[in-house]
């Protein structure tokens, strides 16, 4: 069985108004010291207005389900021991007339000194999917065979609609956001680990980047972690879609094992058109066409078909099959986050959207 694990990020946000809340010191104070949290499992961010989670590495789905459900308890009871919610919303719906501080650490200083529009807007939050890999050389042949995936999973995690109180007409407005720093976006193909080690050491040579953290490919290896990191999620608004993209992730992850260990033949996808596909992606989300991982575009329907075809095995494998089918059908019939976000706003306004973001973290 391969390991995973998950991070997810929230924002701090006034209850009534919804506007993002610097309080993430004082909010980790309280989940670090309370019962159902440790020190180490929850984390600031860039802004003080962000939180971030991380599950311990995990063997199954349940588990996954069973950390990420008391992480998202934990950091919503400190939060409102704090006068403020958590969101599980990709970006900050309302911003407010105050700039959010940043969290004083050398490092994300540095990175306001040479970005300070970039950090300002950089109220969003993401959801993280670490697989184990056996060997960065086979971490490397699995991000050259998930790559073409890597637009399908962003728009079924499609959660960040809304920007300063209005639509952006985009599913997910955190790809778009996230997307202007230096390195972003899908990841290149490389011909194995030493390409990928002397790309990643160029670009920090290069000055454009500070460190190999500043690498924000959608999909890279942990420097920490003997893991291929996925990182084209928005986060979720409920745990269990949260489980489903673990499983679907360490699916895809386990079929590029399985095809690589097979020499199975990989059709390498032009990076516009992985590109192309990505901000397509983040425009329509699941509503209309995506482009398949050759870059030819098909209904949702059949690319989610296509994808489940794909990990079947690997699913069956891990005993996740009947579990992750059926959020995945479940998805296709209610939508993504992003249409409950603006179903939420057109049925009851604001409130109703705030309610939303800050209630489905503890409910579901």
């Amino acid at each position: 069985m391969i390991t995973v694990g998950v991070e997810e990020e929230y924002l701090l946000v006034d209850p009534t108004t919804g506007v993002p809340s610097p309080m993430v010191e004082e909010v980790r104070r309280t989940a670090g010291l309370g019962p159902f949290a440790e020190r180490g499992e929850v984390q600031d961010e860039l802004l003080q207005a962000q939180i971030e989670v991380a599950t311990p590495v995990c063997w199954s789905l349940d588990e996954v389900g069973g950390h990420l459900l008391r992480l998202r308890h934990a950091v919503a009871a400190a939060a409102e021991a704090n006068g403020c919610r958590i969101a599980a919303t990709g970006a900050a719906p309302v911003r407010g007339v105050l700039r959010v501080p940043v969290t004083p650490t050398p490092r994300y200083l540095k990175m306001e000194g040479e970005a300070r529009q970039l950090v300002d807007e950089q109220l969003i939050c993401g959801m993280h999917v670490h697989v184990e890999v056996p060997d960065p050389q086979m971490g490397v042949a699995v991000l050259n065979r998930i790559r073409g995936w890597l637009p399908t999973l962003l728009a079924m995690s499609a959660n960040s609609p809304l920007w300063d109180g209005r639509d952006t007409g985009f599913a997910s407005w955190r790809t778009i956001v996230f997307g202007r720093w230096p390195v972003s976006g899908p990841p290149p193909h490389f011909d194995g680990i030493a390409d990928y080690e002397r790309r990643l050491d160029a670009l920090v040579a290069s000055g454009a980047i500070a460190d190999r953290g500043q690498v924000y490919w959608q999909a890279r290896l942990s420097d920490r972690y003997p893991t291929v990191e996925v990182r084209c999620l928005d986060v979720q608004l409920r745990a269990d879609d949260a489980v489903m993209f673990a499983g679907v992730v360490r699916g895809l992850v386990a079929t590029a094992i399985a095809e690589e260990k097979s020499q199975a033949p990989l059709t390498v996808v032009a990076p516009e058109l992985v590109q192309a596909g990505t901000w397509h992606a983040a425009r329509y989300g699941l509503n209309g066409t995506l482009m398949d991982p050759l870059g030819v575009p098909h209904s949702s329907g059949d690319v989610l078909s296509a994808l489940l075809r794909h990990i079947t095995p690997a699913l069956k494998e891990a005993g996740d099959l009947r579990e992750v089918s059926a959020l995945v059908h479940r998805l296709l019939r209610g939508g993504t986050p992003a249409d409950r976000q603006r179903r939420a706003l057109a049925d009851a306004g604001l409130p109703e959207l705030i309610g939303l973001v800050t209630g489905a973290a503890m409910t579901e």
